[in-house]
């Protein structure tokens, strides 16, 4: 019998990174102002946990100029929402058997 919580994602088990997620998931992209406002988070908590989700290869990072200033915007990769879609399913599994 397979362990309820095989597929439960660690990548996503920090509210950060789930929230980054849940974002991106419903959006075709977010800017780091967008996310840090929505989120309620520091520059640094932001950066670091979009660069987990970036090494792990579910989101993409573009950073461009906009006039002088910086903008860095986020994207969820096609591998990224199907782990996250997976991770959620394995959540309401989990909950269904409670």
């Amino acid at each position: 019998m397979k362990s309820i919580i095989q597929n439960i994602n660690k990548a996503f088990d920090h509210r950060i990174r789930l929230g980054i997620m849940s974002v991106l998931m419903v959006n075709e992209s977010a800017d780091f102002n967008t996310l840090k406002e929505i989120l309620g988070v520091t520059d640094g908590n932001l950066a670091s946990h979009a660069k987990a989700l970036e090494t792990e290869e579910y989101i993409r990072i573009e950073k461009q100029f906009i006039g002088k200033k910086p903008n860095t915007s986020y994207i969820a990769t096609t591998n990224g929402k199907k782990a996250f879609r997976e991770h959620i399913e394995a959540l309401e599994k989990l909950i269904q058997k409670s």
